[in-house]
């Protein structure tokens, strides 16, 4: 098989894949805060991660897949002020945070089951590892790598001679121009929380008893300690979005280092932003779009699944409206034309080369769609063969076209279709807006075309 090659962010190059143990491979991915829901520029990132799961799988390997789930610790600043994102949560909410941790935990579950992409092996709760985490900063601490400030225990990153490497930082060049809202207790502005206390006079709904007293950990800390639990001192992968590498990742590197004195993750690797009026897709920037704010709009959230295939994950993919019409509509081209291929016929010809050989190439899965379709096209395959081929290739691609059939449309949605064409032909818009969310009710989507009234089935 052709040989594997990924990009590592740490030495900022493609490499050839080797697992640190045969056939074996160690992969943790960050997984979401759970405060909020996600948007479909954070699914972006996961979708990545899947498809870099199921390439391994493609290729032979059994992956050990972890994933954390943030539930507490992670501050509204990267530099260790604010509030806690779970704290503040609850109070918009009016619930309490663990309410909140366990509501959007499922939502977050919810859409990645609609993404078809696969559950980790293992998911690690930050709360549920608390004494790893305190063990985990008292070894710091006995190799002398902490100090200790009003509000924390911090990392002294000055000990920590590479710890600029993975972002390619100047630390220089932040230390001259250092914010004056940074805590002046700290001997660098790159020294990071491995524990913050409790503020004074101050119930937080989660805290713990340590050493140093009341508080809870650091964002960073809970990634390192459950990845080398489940993982080991060593392991193959890690991933996460590009805004993860300066701050978190580089702070994850260093303590993993002062833990270990090893270079505990092999291959770093970072998905792009998802853009939208080139800008980044995100809460702060008050333009995040839900996976379910797709689906209400009538697209079938495969769609955007194939979206993003369409884009190689190191490159920005900029989302509009019609890029996703457009995805759906090659969606719905690909379910047709597997729905008359017939009975699966097992084959081996250059197509499988191909595609291996553009997926092995750090994920580069726009060209591995292009040899799909290449595929598809050709008349001098068998259409048996040509659906066999495909469905090896959707175990890369996950857009569950196995479970494709030829789609009979119930009678009672064509009936409501029919009701709705003469509702706007009366110009009875909320009537033909009622009568398109009842058939979206039963997994059917109405979309206008040209052609008439165009009736599918969602996921």
């Amino acid at each position: 098989m052709e040989k594997l090659t990924l990009f590592n962010t740490l030495t900022r190059k493609k490499e050839n894949f080797k697992p640190l143990v045969d056939a074996s491979v160690g992969l943790y991915t960050c997984g979401p805060t759970v405060y909020d829901y996600a948007h479909i520029g954070n699914l972006r990132t996961y979708i990545f991660e899947d498809v870099l799961k199921r390439t391994l799988q493609f290729n032979g390997y059994k992956v050990k897949h972890v994933m954390n789930i943030t539930d507490v610790g992670h501050l509204t600043s990267d530099a260790d002020e604010g509030e806690d994102k779970l704290e503040k949560g609850a109070r918009r909410e009016q619930k309490t945070v663990w309410e909140i941790a366990d509501f959007y935990t499922n939502e977050f579950k919810k859409d990645i089951g609609l993404l078809s992409i696969e559950e980790p092996n293992i998911w690690c709760k930050a709360t549920d590892y608390i004494k790893e985490q305190i063990k985990f900063v008292e070894a710091l601490e006995k190799k002398g790598l902490t100090y200790k400030t009003s509000d924390g225990i911090y990392f002294d990153t000055a000990k920590y001679t590479d710890y600029a490497h993975l972002a390619k930082l100047n630390v220089a060049g932040q230390q001259e121009g250092a914010r004056v809202e940074v805590n002046d207790e700290k001997k660098s502005s790159t020294d990071f929380a491995l524990w913050k206390f409790s503020p004074e006079g101050e119930k937080r709904q989660m805290e713990w008893q340590s050493p140093w007293g009341v508080g809870f950990p650091g964002w960073h800390l809970e990634c390192s300690a459950m990845s080398i639990a489940k993982l080991g001192e060593e392991f193959d992968i890690h991933c996460g979005g590009i805004d993860h590498i300066p701050v978190h990742h580089t702070n994850e590197r260093a303590q993993n280092w002062g833990l270990t004195g090893k270079e505990t993750v092999k291959t770093w690797m970072h998905g792009e932003f998802l853009v939208i009026d080139s800008g980044r897709m995100g809460k702060s920037e008050g333009n995040l779009i839900r996976l379910q704010t797709l689906v209400d709009k009538g697209f079938d959230p495969l769609a955007y699944r194939y979206l993003c295939l369409q884009t190689h994950y190191r490159q920005k993919l900029n989302f509009s409206w019609e890029s996703l019409t457009a995805a759906q509509n090659a969606l719905e081209k690909l379910r047709g034309t597997i729905a008359e291929f017939g009975e699966s016929v097992k084959s081996k010809n250059k197509y499988i080369a191909d595609f291996t050989t553009a997926v092995n190439d750090d994920l580069n899965i726009p060209k591995a769609l292009g040899v799909m379709w290449d595929l598809i096209k050709d008349v001098n395959v068998p259409s048996g063969e040509k659906k066999f081929i495909v469905l090896a290739f959707d175990e890369v691609l996950g857009l569950e076209l196995h479970s494709v059939e030829k789609d009979v449309v119930p009678e009672d949605v064509q009936v409501l279709a029919k009701e709705r064409e003469t509702a706007r032909t009366a110009k009875n818009w909320k009537r033909s807006d009622e009568l398109r969310n009842e058939a979206l009710q039963k997994g059917y989507s109405i979309e206008d075309t040209s052609e008439g009234s165009k009736i599918r089935r969602i996921k």
